[in-house]
This record gives structure tokens, C-alpha cells and sequence, in this order.
């Protein structure tokens, strides 16, 4: 807390009444330390008010049993330990001690913080697992083996060059330049030393032997494993026309990519993005930002119209346009001739600077060099397990049963690739949890953030509560009366509501085609 900066509400350490809380929640603070009071059922709850990822507020979260969620990124705290216990928070929250006399609630001395898993590791076990990949599946999978108690030897190989890092801010606020580098790690060096992690970057996985149960790396070295996790993740495709392979067009995927877009835009004047993905306009939005001349050129007709409709995608188009944004849509690069660009349609760009978001691609040649069964991804179980027992997969080369869409799907988002880490660890440790989170991903558009909870892969209507242009605004996808996904602009409870929605159905209706709370 900045020094100039008045804690907020009542002094907890006074008391105050329970007629103060509203829907369930009180913001006040003990000494200079801000603290949110929430009621569950017949208890209080006293905790950190921030979520320890974006810090956002938790007291405009949803209270779940003795757990609440963040209202931006879904995240979820234990109200008790102030625990994380779902991505893609990771960090533990303060909470304090309450007493109650009466209607009048006290919060007394903050709990000490429970020390690191890690540090109750017992005598090492024998089992030895591997993990393929320094993404967000395999980071949260090693991290989850150790707070689980695992004390096993853990290997993670990674090919690049950075540690673990929050991949979401590399299009976000990193490359608009609103955040430092040192944010980006999501645990420091000491972490993986600490919790006895073998991390290995620059690494490379030239073969996996899934009957003599080992991996081959790339200096022929061989490691064995008990259990191996492939969470290799996914590269962006690229660019097949002349002039691709220029030094000044670029991808973006890893902490390298957007240092050098970030360099490059230290100089170049115009850009040029292929592709008006969640991708292209995040880093068009970013660059922007940066004041650089922004030009966009995609083959559809709007942007994100398959994945969100055409009135949203008429909605996102006018916000970057808006925003200085020059749209060339309907159209595509055919060559790169040095700085000039030559469109379909014959319009010509000169930029300095090239940005390719035309999706990406899993990594997959590895699972299907092993004999591991592939369907457009890898097949797993409910259990996230392959068709090769103790061979497990994660994240976006994962393809499994969602019970929510009632298909095998494969997704490329940030949380479900942490979620899906955390699962698979425990199944690695032999708990047999079925991966059933409903899919989340977030986008950020300068000041306009769209959640979308569910999958629809298709849809036949889309329901509108609210104003899309208004930015204030809930819309459901649905199909054959059922509600697949949400989407919404600054209805972030409501958000977290249609989640619960989707989650409880599974229980209460799994035998009914159509449940009357999501309709």
C-alpha cells in the first residue's frame, strides 16, 4: 500500500456490525492493511482483498461453499487457508483471525503464513517424472506435485530460454510497455532450487521411449521416468509466401519474441499485423499504445466473428478503429518485398515492422513418434491420461472428453493449460480426478476486457442481455437450446455465475439435455 493512501472502510480491530456487510462482503482494514470480511453460510471469513494475479478486487468476486473467485481471471481462494486453489492465481493470500460476539465481528491478528510445501518434503521417494514443457501446464503441474507432497525426483525440460513465465502479458501490458520484464516470471530461480525442481532450459526432447519408459534428449542423453507429462504446448504458424522469413516480420510466443517486437518498434514507424486473432489484436492494441501506425489485415469479413458473433466482432473492430487502428479486411498479404507488403486486392502497405498471428499449431510430432493415439491433438482420458498408461498430456496438445460441450475438444487457453497441470499432477500421484473446469479465457482491448467461459464450437443464436456498444453486456451462445459458452464486457460477476451454472449442471442435470438454469 502506497503511503498516501488511506486504508479503506472501518477498522475491523473496533468490530463492526454484521448489518454493515453488503451481499455478503465488507471491506474495511486492520492498521494500515486492507481487509475483506465475507460471510459463508454462518461463518466470517477475513482476507486479503486482492487476488495475488492481477490483483483484482475480490469483493466484487462470487463466494462458492468456504471459497471466492476473482471477478477477472477466475481465479479461486480457499476463505480459511487463503490458499490458490485454482489458476491462475498461484500465490497464497493473508488471513486473518475473526471473533464474534453476537452480530458484532472482530478481526483480530493476521495468521501466520503456512510455510511452502516444499519444505515438508520427507525422505526422497524413488518415483522419478518427467515433464515436457516449461509452459503453463507443465509449471503448474511440477508446482502442484510438490504442494501435493511429491517427493520424488521432478524434472522439467524446457526448449526455451526463459523460465516460466505469464504468457498472457507478452501481447498484453509487457508489449504496450505497462509492465516490467520482471513481472513476467511466474515463480524467481530460487523456486525451482527450494522445491528441488530440476529445471532444464534450452533443453530439447529428441525422443520418447514409452516401453523402456525414457526420454531422449537432444544431446542423446538419456533420462528415465516413472511418469512423463507431455505438456509441449504450441508453435505459430507460419507465413508460406515470399519474403517470410525476413528479419523484420515476427511471431510472437515466447519472452524472445516479444523483446524483439519491442525492440523493433523502438524504430519502426508503421505496422503491419497478419492475422485479426485474439493474438493480432492484442498486439495491435499493445502497439498502439506505443504510438506506432497500425495496420491490420485478415481474410474474414469481421474480426472474431466465428468464435463471438458478428455484432461482437462489429464491436471489436469499431474499438480498435477508435483507437487509430486501419483495418484491411476481407483481404491478404500474397509477398513481402522487403518493407512493402502487396495485398490481394492490389493495396500495397510499406511497414517496418511485420507481426504474423494467423494461429498456432500443437506440437505434436513427439506424442506421435512415441505411438501415442492422436485425434488433432493428443487423446487423453478424462484423466488426462494418453493411451500409453502413465503417460499423461496437458495443455494445448491435449484433446479430451468435455463433459460441458459433450465433445473431445482441444483448446489454446492460458488457464485451461494451468488447470489441466494441476489435474494431471494429481493423477500422475494416482488420484484419479476427472478434468471437468469449464474452459476461461480473458482478452484485453485497451480499457476493454471480454471474458468467455464454455466452449462453442458452433452455435445457432446468440442471446444479448445488455449493450455490446454500451461495453456493458452478457451473451450467451447457444445450440439446440443449450447454453455452450458466455461471453461478456464488464459483467464480471455475472461471468463467474454462468461458470457455477455450468459446473453445477454437470451434477444436478448430467441426465437432462437441458438444463433450465443455463437456458
Amino acid at each position: 500500500m502506497t503511503e498516501d493512501r488511506k486504508p479503506s472502510g472501518p477498522d475491523l480491530s473496533q468490530g463492526v456490525p454484521l448489518t454493515a456487510f453488503k451481499d455478503g462482503k465488507l471491506l474495511g482494514h486492520v492498521g494500515a492493511e486492507d481487509v475483506l470480511l465475507v460471510q459463508a453460510g454462518s461463518e466470517i471469513f477475513a482476507i486479503e482483498p486482492a487476488c495475488s494475479h492481477y490483483h483484482g478486487p475480490l469483493a466484487e468476486g462470487l463466494v462458492v461453499g468456504d471459497t471466492i473467485r476473482c471477478p477477472w481471471h477466475h481465479a479461486c481462494f480457499s476463505l480459511r487457508s487463503g490458499e490458490a486453489t485454482r489458476p491462475p492465481a498461484l500465490n497464497t493470500l493473508a488471513v486473518w483471525e475473526v471473533s464474534r460476539d453476537r452480530d458484532n465481528i472482530v478481526v483480530q491478528r493476521k495468521r501466520e503464513a503456512p510455510k511452502p510445501s516444499a519444505a515438508h518434503r520427507t525422505a526422497p521417494m524413488p518415483e522419478k517424472f518427467v515433464i515436457v514443457g516449461g509452459g503453463a501446464a507443465g509449471f503448474a503441474a511440477a508446482e502442484t506435485l510438490r504442494r501435493e507432497g511429491f517427493a520424488g525426483a521432478i524434472t522439467m525440460l524446457s526448449n526455451d530460454g526463459a523460465m516460466p513465465v505469464d504468457r498472457p502479458n507478452l501481447s498484453k501490458d509487457y508489449l504496450a510497455g505497462n509492465a516490467p520484464e520482471d513481472w513476467l516470471p511466474l515463480r524467481g530461480e530460487d523456486y525451482y532450487q527450494d522445491a528441488g525442481i530440476d529445471l532444464r532450459l534450452n533443453t530439447n526432447v529428441a525422443a520418447i521411449d514409452a516401453k523402456s519408459r525414457s526420454v531422449t534428449l537432444g544431446n542423446g542423453d538419456k533420462l528415465p521416468f516413472d511418469r512423463l507429462l507431455l505438456a509441449t504446448g504450441a508453435e505459430p504458424v507460419k507465413l508460406q509466401i515470399p519474403g517470410a522469413d525476413q528479419p523484420h516480420v515476427h511471431t510472437l510466443r515466447s519472452v524472445a519474441d516479444s523483446r524483439a517486437i519491442i525492440k523493433a518498434a523502438g524504430t519502426a514507424k508503421r505496422v503491419l499485423v497478419i492475422g485479426a486473432s485474439f493474438i493480432g489484436l492484442e498486439v495491435a492494441a499493445s502497439l498502439r499504445a506505443r504510438k506506432l501506425e497500425v495496420h491490420v489485415v485478415a481474410p474474414e469479413e469481421r474480426p472474431m466473428q466465428r468464435l463471438l458473433g458478428a455484432e461482437m466482432g462489429d464491436f471489436v473492430r469499431a474499438l480498435h478503429e477508435d483507437n487509430g487502428v486501419n483495418f484491411h479486411l476481407k483481404d491478404t498479404v500474397e509477398k513481402l518485398d522487403g518493407t512493402r507488403a502487396t495485398l490481394k486486392s492490389g493495396s500495397v502497405i510499406d511497414a517496418d515492422l511485420v507481426v504474423v498471428g494467423i494461429g498456432v499449431k500443437p506440437r505434436l510430432t513427439l506424442a506421435e513418434q512415441a505411438g501415442l493415439a492422436a485425434d488433432r491433438g493428443v487423446s487423453v482420458s478424462e484423466y488426462l491420461e494418453t493411451s500409453v498408461a502413465g503417460i499423461f498430456a496437458a495443455g494445448d496438445i491435449a484433446r479430451w472428453p468435455d463433459p460441458h460441450s459433450r465433445q473431445t475438444i482441444r483448446v489454446e487457453h492460458w488457464v485451461v493449460a494451468e488447470r489441466q497441470g494441476q489435474t494431471a499432477a494429481r493423477n500422475m500421484l494416482g488420484k484419479r480426478e476427472r478434468f471437468d473446469a469449464v474452459p476461461f479465457f480473458w482478452s484485453q482491448h485497451y480499457d476493454v476486457p471480454i471474458n468467455y467461459v464454455g466452449h462453442a464450437e458452433s452455435f445457432d443464436d446468440i442471446a444479448v442481455d445488455g449493450s455490446i456498444n454500451g461495453k456493458d453486456c452478457l451473451l450467451k451462445y447457444r445450440k439446440g437450446g443449450r447454453v455452450l459458452a458466455v461471453a461478456s464486457i464488464y459483467r464480471d460477476l455475472d461471468n463467474l455465475k454462468a461458470e457455477l451454472e455450468m459446473e453445477r449442471s454437470l451434477t444436478s442435470n448430467s441426465t437432462q439435455d437441458h438444463p433450465a438454469e443455463l437456458r
